[in-house]
């Protein structure tokens, strides 16, 4: 399953293009390399929330709860749940 979630493609507003979720990681994880002690957790990409674009994927495909609203948004949705499943679903088996 670990594969099959790792190669979910989303649509990525912060980055401008539709990502994998790999490839969302890769590019957060480059963000930080390069950046080092600049680099701003709060703002990785530009801006706040930007977990909110994997959230809206994962809920798009039936992977953690929660309501999108008509533009795709995430409208509701239990953090607590989805960062205890991006924890252990994703990175706790990379």
């Amino acid at each position: 399953m670990t594969a099959d979630i790792l190669n979910m493609k989303f649509e990525s507003y912060d980055l401008g293009r539709e990502v994998t979720i790999k490839g969302y990681f890769v590019t957060l994880l480059k963000t930080l390399w390069k950046e080092k002690e600049g680099f701003d957790g709060k703002r990785p990409f530009g801006n706040s929330d930007w977990e909110y674009d994997l959230y809206a994927g994962l809920i798009k495909n039936n992977l953690i709860p929660g309501k999108l609203d008509k533009d795709g948004y995430v409208d509701e949705i239990n953090k607590k749940a989805a960062h205890e499943f991006v924890l252990n679903e994703i990175i706790g088996k990379l």
